[in-house]
């Protein structure tokens, strides 16, 4: 993402938190309705909350305040980048949700939509390679959502489901070289 629209996304952001009424980052106290209005917006299943998010990411100092948990293991035990494709800032972005909204007391009310957000974010990351090899990332994407889903975390995901989908995209890109 271009550093212009990284600094536009954090402005919107900005805005919209103004607008309706939470303070912004530079506010002097910020109160837990805040904190969770920001942490609600940032932990929402549309992109528009995933780039919201990762602006914060990248511009981590002007939300201190917040003392958000910024912390990270990926994708825990599990492969950031299985068989090639990008999972690690979707892993990050679920991390985010799950740290903070347990530090708030408030994670069981908020995990499904978590385990939500995050397989959108693998959808989108999975949409951005190509047709051929898409569905193996798709099958990752669902394990994943699956592990996090059902136990709570990545490193649920066992060898035989990352082989089944090696061979997946291994069929589909032999299929695809014979065309």
């Amino acid at each position: 993402m271009s550093r212009r629209l990284t600094t536009l996304l954090a402005a919107g952001t900005i805005a919209l938190l103004t607008a309706v009424g939470v303070a912004t980052p530079a506010a002097a106290a910020v109160s837990t309705e805040q904190k969770l209005a920001v942490l609600s917006s940032w932990t929402q299943t549309s992109a528009t909350s995933y780039n919201a998010w990762n602006a914060g990411r990248l511009n981590k100092s002007a939300w201190t305040e917040y003392a958000f948990d910024w912390s990270t293991d990926y994708c825990s035990s599990s492969p950031d980048n299985p068989l090639g494709f990008n999972f690690s800032l979707s892993c990050y972005r679920h991390d985010f949700g799950y740290r903070n909204y347990k530090a708030m007391g408030r994670f069981s009310a908020n995990k499904s939509r978590l385990d939500s957000a995050f397989y959108e974010d693998l959808k989108r990351v999975c949409a951005t390679y190509n047709v051929v090899v898409r569905p193996a990332c798709y099958s990752l994407a669902w394990t994943y959502y699956q592990a996090v889903s059902v136990f709570g975390s990545v490193a649920a995901v066992q060898q035989a489901d990352l082989d089944r989908a090696a061979r997946m995209k291994a069929d589909a890109e032999r299929a695809a070289a014979r065309r």
